[in-house]
């Protein structure tokens, strides 16, 4: 039986457990090119909005970029730092100071992906790849999906009018405006009533294809649903924003945005340099171990200087 344990053990540690395919349809009331200035001008509001000298988003770079798989746009490395939102059952895999996450983020409009890791869960890959199309969320396979990805994906259309909440719509941001009863002055859309997404004019939806690889055994399917849970609020909240904020960002340019964006890095670059040291020194100062010993007792822990986070948990407690 113990040899059993461990030839089981080592397969799970060769192979990953367990690939998560999610698509939200994000349908939005917003023409394409409105779309791209309101999302430039969302992104930097909540940057300013959630960031403190302790958390929020820091911008490490920002450059133009050019390859054969997305042509031209736009790289920009992020850092994000929200510990103090973090369930509190994660903080018992590692030290608040290490939950840290590293985006980095190829945005050639209308196609964009991003890549989120943490360096406390070093094998935690989290993908967002999203194309903007002009319909309704009515186009099936706009990522090209091979027929096993599409068998097995989960989607879902997201209605930014609905009045649904939880937990996590609060942790992420909540946006308060009620849609349903909201007009924009300065372009008269709205309210967004029933079948508004049949209706309206003009419209587009982002169709986000997401990926989570958490190859944890014991833990790393908890760890997946707690990301798609917190990305799916994210993606609510800050559509719904983008449509409640149209007033102040409908008229805009891009040079607009682009100039408010570097404002907005040159005044927080200063102030997180420490900051940043300390993200660096963490990457290079933690320590992750896991094992499974002969009894079926599966142990992960990770430190931190003086910090350590333990986790014990048979072999009949894993999910």
């Amino acid at each position: 039986m113990k040899s059993f344990v461990f030839i089981l053990w080592s397969f799970f540690n060769s192979f990953v457990l367990l690939l998560w395919l999610f698509i939200s349809r994000i349908v939005m009331p917003v023409s394409m090119e409105e779309y791209e200035i309101a999302q430039m001008y969302m992104v930097v509001k909540m940057q300013q909005e959630n960031t403190t000298s302790t958390e929020g988003v820091e911008i490490l770079e920002s450059r133009p970029f050019e390859d054969d798989v997305y042509g031209k746009g736009y790289y920009t490395s992020k850092l994000y730092r929200f510990q103090s939102k973090m369930p509190t059952w994660v903080t018992t895999f590692a030290p608040r100071d290490a939950l840290v996450l590293h985006e980095e983020a190829w945005s050639a409009y209308p196609r964009c992906k991003s890549v989120i890791k943490c360096p406390c869960f070093n094998k935690l890959v989290l993908t967002i790849e999203t194309v903007h199309v002009a319909d309704n969320a009515k186009s099936e396979n706009v990522h090209g999906l091979d027929k096993e990805q599409l068998e097995s994906r989960k989607v879902e259309v997201i209605d930014i009018a609905s009045s649904a909440r939880d937990h996590w719509s609060y942790l992420v941001g909540r946006c308060d405006v009620d849609l349903s009863k909201f007009r924009s002055r300065r372009t008269g859309r709205g309210p967004l009533t029933v079948s508004w997404k049949e209706q309206c004019n003009p419209v587009m939806t982002a169709y986000k294809l997401v990926t989570v690889d958490a190859p944890y055994w014991g833990f790393g399917k908890r760890l997946e649903q707690t990301l798609l849970a917190g990305e799916r609020a994210l993606f609510v909240e800050t559509h719904r924003s983008c449509f409640a904020w149209i007033d102040q960002w409908y008229g805009m340019t891009q040079q607009q945005l682009q100039d408010l964006e570097q404002e907005y890095y040159s005044l927080t670059s200063k102030e997180h340099e420490s900051l940043s040291r300390s993200f660096r020194e963490t990457e290079q100062g933690l320590e992750r171990r896991c094992s499974l010993d002969s009894e079926g007792t599966f142990s992960h822990s990770c430190q931190l200087g003086s910090k350590e986070c333990r986790l014990a948990m048979k072999a009949e407690d894993w999910e």
